[in-house]
């Protein structure tokens, strides 16, 4: 597989650009929210996988790996949804990321 590189903003721009052209960004704040919430719960799903597995008999076990790869991926779906919900106000992760290390520095006295 391909290995893409991209900056902070460039990311930004193409995933908005992505869900544009699917009308996706068209979805209103409340609904990409319920999203957000679900991919959280996926990510939780992920991460009791890799922690101390899945015991149900309509899943198939899977390896440290996939289950890494699967986090991975619903990590990515959060932070998708986290773009999305930027872009509808204009707020770059650029901004984000700063204004959080500047609360946390504040905060804590680093």
């Amino acid at each position: 597989m391909e290995e893409i590189e991209m900056e902070l903003n460039e990311f930004q721009k193409w995933l908005k650009d992505y869900y544009d052209t699917r009308g996706w960004s068209d979805l209103s704040i409340f609904t990409r929210i319920g999203f957000l919430a679900e991919e959280t719960g996926e990510v939780a799903r992920a991460i009791r996988a890799l922690e101390i597995g899945r015991d149900r008999p309509d899943e198939k076990i899977q390896s440290y790996e996939e289950n890494k790869q699967e986090l991975v991926e619903e990590l990515g779906d959060v932070i998708g949804n986290i773009i999305v919900i930027a872009n509808k106000y204009d707020i770059s992760l650029e901004e984000i990321f700063s204004a959080h290390q500047e609360k946390l520095m504040e905060r804590y006295k680093v």
